[in-house]
């Protein structure tokens, strides 16, 4: 329902509805004394605030928009408009105190609203006002070109519509925005806008209000914004919007009538021509005007174990946040990442939708050394240019350094290895990659005749039968496992660190907690525990590794299993 529409014309309304209901009877003077009292006590213990805001910050010349400042002083008189008055006519001063209890704490706020209409064209500063003790933030307002007239400009009433484009995409966010007139009062009315076939239209933010000067008439203007999405290519039609209210009549309607006149209007349909999606466009689809990415927070330096912060925006024109792609920040196995959820910033500039999107990302880094983090890249199609395009923003290089007890130093390449093996001499084998020392080959040679020898003589032996459960009590042999666990510890990630762990289990553990199971030390089964907290992201990582790196130094201690004995003779009664 649209009534009393307009600055001047709101308040005057309310104020008109105020004086029709009949007063309450006046408390007694004591009572107001004790109240007044109270709330002034209530108020003064809390802080006051005062802000300003403009109901639009880009407007053509010849409109008005509206100044609205807020202030909890409850004592603070009319701001001072006077630094206004070189830029900006003046009208439509107003004002309302509002009255609230939240959580036992009352709270007294008054509203001002003065209607600014500009001198010139271009941006305008808008100084900060006083308001009580307190002064405003200084503002901007943007004054563009007077509009054109539209061609029903004339009557009391008539409605306009438009959209931002009028060829449009399937699936392009196109801004479609009704704007009714009219030059008289209004007491009471309403505005109707069908959706068309083929697309879906939804209404976006709240109705602006405010003055247009057209062909030397002042009209109140209603815009109502929209936002269409196109289903099919083809033609799309869109149905004109309806009108139909009652306000204030002539003179012949005061001595004749009650005072009243009927107001109805229609607005002409709007025909779009909506294209299909190229053959070689970008997958998947994203059809804008404009697209940006930028970092708002990025790491100079990092430590390993340590957690860091990038946050990355994206600025799209043409587009709602639920048409837009997730951000991710692709990072290879040299840290672990956690994204928050994004947070998206919608509005409607110049008759389209816009959307400003912004997440941040934790980043562990796993080890000390070099760590490059690729940048984010984003494929879009220009609806203008009808090409291609790619947001992308740079790599990022970080320096990470040694945590908290020398956490995620490099392992020092042991002797023999292949970091050791410069000015040696060395042998090819063939059949093998890479070359070998020959004292290698005479040890690997002994180790399998040997081997071949403790066979020969376990086959030999009489007797030697397996006894049934020694293999299952067994606990393996860990000395190569040990190895890869410290490993893991150093330059691996958490997920590599139990995958180990659960390699030491014969046979391997399938996953943490059927390895928690197994252990027989306490401390072992706490260290798994605080490793399953930090790799869902509820523990630290870095205590994580040191208690698993202290717990299984010496290996681990597994729980005895029950012998199985062998039976000499089958079952007298076989299941």
């Amino acid at each position: 329902m649209l009534g009393g529409v307009g600055n001047d014309g709101f308040f005057a309304h309310a104020v008109a509805m105020m004086r029709m209901h009949k007063e309450p009877p006046m408390p007694h003077p004591c009572f107001r004394t004790v109240v007044a009292v109270l709330l002034l006590a209530l108020s003064l213990g809390a802080q006051a605030q005062t802000r300003a805001w403009l109901d639009r910050d880009r407007i053509a010349s010849g409109d008005t928009a509206t100044l609205n400042i807020q202030t909890d002083q409850p004592a603070a008189s009319a701001p001072d408009y006077s630094p206004l008055l070189s830029e900006f006519e003046l009208s439509g001063n107003t004002s309302r105190r509002e009255f609230e209890i939240v959580n036992g704490v009352s709270r007294t706020r008054v509203m001002f609203a003065v209607a600014l209409r500009p001198r010139r064209e271009g941006v305008i500063g808008i100084p900060g006002l006083r308001v009580g003790s307190r002064t405003t933030q200084p503002l901007t307002l943007t004054v563009t070109a007077a509009a054109i007239a539209p061609p029903r400009a004339g009557g009391v009433v008539f409605i306009q519509a438009e959209a931002d484009d009028q060829d449009p995409y399937v699936q392009q966010a196109v801004g479609y925005v009704v704007r009714l007139y009219y030059a008289v009062p209004l007491i009471s009315g309403q505005l109707d806008q069908d959706p068309p076939e083929g697309a879906t239209l939804q209404r976006v933010g709240e109705d602006l209000q405010y003055q247009r000067e057209l062909g030397g008439r002042r009209y109140t203007v209603v815009e109502r914004r929209f936002l269409l999405i196109p289903e099919r290519s083809g033609t799309l039609t869109i149905p004109g919007a309806r009108f139909q209210g009652r306000g204030v009549g002539g003179f012949f309607d005061e001595l004749f009538g009650d005072g009243q006149r009927d107001l109805r209007a229609r607005g002409t349909p709007r025909l779009l021509q909506i294209r299909a999606a190229p053959a070689n466009a970008p997958q998947p689809w994203l059809p804008l005007r404009g697209l940006s990415l930028r970092y708002l927070a990025t790491p100079q330096a990092a430590r390993a174990g340590e957690a860091v912060t990038v946050t990355i925006e994206a600025t799209a024109d043409g587009a709602s946040a639920a048409q837009m792609p997730e951000l991710n920040l692709p990072v290879g196995s040299g840290a672990q990442v956690f994204a928050e959820p994004a947070q998206a910033d919608e509005s409607f500039v110049e008759g389209r939708p816009q959307v400003r999107i912004a997440r941040k990302f934790q980043l562990v880094p796993a080890q000390a050394g070099a760590l490059r983090i690729s940048g984010p890249r984003l494929q879009w199609w220009d609806v203008r240019a009808g090409i291609a395009r790619t947001a992308s923003l740079p790599d990022l290089n970080l320096q990470v350094s040694p945590g908290v007890g020398g956490f995620g130093t490099p392992a020092v390449p042991a002797p023999g290895t292949e970091a050791d093996q410069e000015g040696s001499d060395w042998m090819r084998v063939p059949g093998v990659q890479g070359e070998i020392r020959p004292w290698a080959l005479g040890t690997v040679l002994f180790a399998a005749l040997w081997l071949g020898t403790l066979m020969w003589g376990l086959h030999r032996r009489p007797g030697a039968l397996p006894i049934a459960g020694e293999q299952h009590n067994a606990v393996p042999s860990s000395a190569k496992s040990l190895r890869d666990l410290k490993r893991a510890l150093e330059v691996g990630d958490l997920g590599e660190v139990g995958d180990v762990l659960c390699a030491l289990a014969s046979p391997p553990a399938p996953d943490l907690d059927a390895l928690q199971m197994r252990l027989a030390d306490t401390a072992q089964r706490d260290a798994v525990q605080a490793l399953l907290r930090a790799r869902w992201g509820d523990g630290d990582p870095a205590a994580a590794r040191g208690a698993v790196r202290e717990a299984f130094k010496r290996g681990p201690r597994w729980r005895k299993a029950e012998a199985v004995v062998s039976e000499p003779l089958p079952p007298l009664y076989p299941s």
